[in-house]
């Protein structure tokens, strides 16, 4: 870590004698040598100094200044850790101490920095270098908490702008990273990562014209990854050839990005093109033939083309060329799922949990397997597809599909209230799903209250005019068939 965050220099107000102090020559004068440059002058003086003050916290400071600046880090920071244990809220000494410490990787920085915030808690610069060693550890809440507090220190400082636009992504606050991002650019308008984390924003915010807007000045030179983001934008503001002809050229420009086509065939399966999909994989499968993710990718899109033999084939290659990724056999079991073959399902499902259990999603899949095998309310395989589906939501609470089966099997249990809850959860996250809404108004219906039925009518009102959205959404997702180009 070598981030140019710097203390303001303190030789005018610290170091140099205040009339109180009384007149110190030694401080002065290896205080002139300090700022002339000449350190191991000033090194002299002041070891000549200590001999008769070896107390003196003042000259064992600019000791340590003068021996960072002669790259001697190590000793530098010997002598002022030995000012501190003399003057442990010794301001000068903390900050040199904090800042060798944080440009070396140093434990001990944190806790000095901590310690000087305690004594001039609007040190911006000690809650950036704070921000940086929270990113560095993956501490992304306490990264965001310490970078706010020091706008104006990493105001001029890219790699913490960075950072903190980084954290606030991985904490879905893409508006306030837009904001972050913006700053960035502001700094280097031809930076083009920052205006790629821009897009991303935007594009996570909800505002793919603003996207648009920020990957302009990349036009006259596109490359890959602004193609790409561009393409993003286009889709979503259901411009779907031009997206496809942007990803075509991405892919034009890197063939070797095997993420490029795993755009290109989800865009494929959007749009119910999976032929398709599955040509402009093969393309990449040419170039990149060990591509575990590529075949996968083709065995999703062959199933949809009920070509279960083919993808099976790509699933077991997708396994034997990345034991580890535990996508393919979900692959595999969903697909075996759409074949009707529930039982293989439920044994793939099992054996994935074994190793994963904390796998939300796997939780989810045994919970609609056991359901679909028609468990009878109060078996055995209703109570453990019940007690999946919550497990599921339990390990991830937004999971809108786990909610949904939930929702389900409480109804089916006759248990309305909880059916209720699940359903105003899941409509919480996620107002448009039409399931939870529809099962929320038959659970109120079930429930026998009268001041559950009285919200009936309005959420009637509420499914039809979101059945009629989906609809039309429906339609024009179909509407655009990619049609391969020769």
């Amino acid at each position: 870590m070598s981030r140019p965050f710097y203390f303001a220099l303190v030789f005018l107000s610290v170091f140099l004698p205040s009339p109180a102090a009384g007149a110190d020559d030694a401080v002065k004068a290896i205080t002139a040598a300090v700022r002339a440059r000449h350190f191991q002058q000033a090194v002299d003086l002041a070891r000549s100094a200590l001999e008769t003050s070896p107390k003196d916290v003042r000259i064992l400071v600019l000791e340590g200044i003068a021996l960072n600046h002669l790259g001697k880090e190590n000793d530098a920071l010997a002598v002022l850790r030995t000012t501190l244990e003399i003057a442990p809220d010794y301001v000068p000494a903390l900050e040199a101490a904090s800042e060798i410490e944080y440009r070396l990787g140093k434990p001990e920085a944190a806790a000095h920095l901590e310690q000087l915030l305690k004594i001039r808690p609007g040190e911006s610069t000690a809650q950036a270098m704070l921000g940086a060693l929270a990113w560095k550890r993956s501490d992304c809440p306490a990264a965001i908490e310490h970078f706010r507090q020091a706008a104006s220190a990493i105001a001029s400082q890219p790699d913490a702008l960075r950072e903190y636009g980084a954290c606030l992504m991985k904490l879905e606050r893409p508006a306030d990273a837009a904001s972050v991002y913006q700053q960035l650019s502001a700094l280097d308008p031809s930076d083009r990562r920052a205006r790629y984390g821009l897009a991303v924003a935007q594009l996570e915010g909800g505002h793919p014209r603003d996207a648009l807007s920020a990957l302009q000045p990349l036009a006259g030179q596109p490359d890959a990854v602004a193609l790409a983001l561009t393409s993003s934008a286009h889709e979503a503001l259901g411009e779907t050839p031009q997206a496809v002809a942007d990803l075509r050229q991405a892919i034009l420009l890197d063939p070797r990005n095997v993420q490029l086509y795993l755009d290109f065939a989800d865009l494929s399966f959007t749009h119910l093109s999976f032929q398709v999909g599955i040509d402009m994989i093969d393309a990449g499968l040419r170039l990149t033939p060990d591509s575990a993710a590529l075949y996968l990718a083709r065995g999703i899109l062959y199933v949809q083309l009920a070509e279960y033999a083919k993808a099976d084939a790509d699933f077991d290659r997708a396994e034997r060329l990345d034991p580890g990724r535990a996508l393919s056999p979900v692959a595999r079991g969903l697909s075996q799922i759409q074949q009707n073959n529930l039982g293989d399902a439920l044994l793939t499902i099992r054996s994935q949990l074994k190793s994963n259990p904390q796998d939300a999603f796997l939780h989810y899949v045994l919970a609609e397997l056991l359901s679909r095998q028609g468990a009878q309310t109060g078996s055995p395989e209703f109570r453990e597809a019940l007690e999946a589906a919550r497990e599921a939501v339990r390990l991830k609470p937004d999971f809108a599909l786990a909610r949904d089966v939930l929702s389900r099997l409480y109804l089916q249990a006759g248990d309305s209230e909880h059916a209720i809850e699940q359903c105003r959860l899941a409509l919480r996250d996620n107002p448009r799903d039409e399931i939870a809404l529809y099962r929320l108004i038959r659970a109120l219906q079930s429930s026998g209250r009268p001041a559950a039925a009285a919200e009936v009518p309005a959420l009637l009102k509420r499914f039809t005019a979101l059945r009629e959205e989906v609809r039309k959404r429906e339609q024009q997702e179909t509407q655009y068939r990619l049609v391969e180009m020769k």
